[in-house]
C-alpha cells in the first residue's frame, strides 16, 4: 500500500494506492476523486504480429495509446487497434478513418492509424473515450516521417465491458520496431 500526501485548495489529504480521499471543511471523509491515471508497462512489439494489453479494469473512461517509433516490416501501411471483452476481440462493426497528406483509408475491422510502412514510424497518440453503453470513440494525431503526419477517428460498440486491447498491423504482418504503452483514466 503506497501512501502519498496530496494538497489541494489548502486541504491536505492522503492518497492510498491511487485513490485520493476527499475531505470536507471539517476534514471528514466524503468520498473519492476519480480521474486517476494509470500507465501500463511499455511493450516492444518488434518481431511480433501484435501487442496485447489484457486484464484492463472495468470503469475506464479514457484510454491513451502511445506510440514511439512503431513501424511494420514491408508495405504494411497502418496499425490497427481492436477492442475486446472477456468473449474475445471485436473484429467488425468499427467506423474508422485515418487521413494523411494526399490520401486516407477507412476500416471496419478496427481503428486504423496510418504510417507504419518500413520507411516510416508512428510517433503519437490515439485517444479512446468511453461514452457509456460500451460505446467508444477515438481520435488520433501522429507523425509518421520527417515531413508528414496523420489524423483520424473512429467508433465501436462492444457487447460487454472492455477488458483488452490489441494493436496489430492492418494486414497482419510483424512489427519491426518501436514501443507502445497505454495510459487509462477511471
Amino acid at each position: 500500500m503506497a501512501l502519498t500526501k496530496v494538497r489541494t485548495g489548502g486541504i491536505t489529504a492522503d492518497a492510498v494506492d491511487n485513490t485520493i480521499l476527499k475531505l470536507d471543511d471539517n476534514f471528514a471523509f466524503t468520498g473519492s476523486i476519480t480521474g486517476i491515471i494509470t500507465t501500463s508497462s511499455d511493450v516492444s512489439p518488434s518481431g511480433n504480429a501484435e501487442a496485447d494489453f489484457l486484464s484492463l479494469p472495468s470503469g475506464i473512461k479514457r484510454i491513451f495509446i502511445n506510440f514511439y517509433g512503431v513501424s511494420g516490416a514491408g508495405s504494411d501501411v497502418a496499425a490497427l487497434i481492436r477492442l475486446g471483452t472477456s468473449a474475445g476481440l471485436k473484429t467488425s462493426g468499427y467506423g474508422s478513418t485515418t487521413h494523411y497528406g494526399s490520401g486516407g483509408t477507412n476500416d471496419s475491422s478496427g481503428i486504423a492509424v496510418y504510417g507504419t510502412q518500413t520507411s516510416s514510424a508512428i510517433n503519437g497518440i490515439v485517444i479512446l473515450t468511453h461514452m457509456g453503453s460500451n460505446i467508444f470513440v477515438s481520435s488520433h494525431s501522429i507523425r509518421y516521417n520527417n515531413a508528414n503526419g496523420a489524423f483520424g477517428g473512429g467508433y465501436v460498440q462492444l457487447d460487454n465491458t472492455l477488458d483488452r486491447i490489441r494493436v496489430q498491423l492492418i494486414s497482419g504482418g510483424n512489427f519491426d520496431s518501436g514501443t507502445i504503452n497505454l495510459m487509462f483514466e477511471k
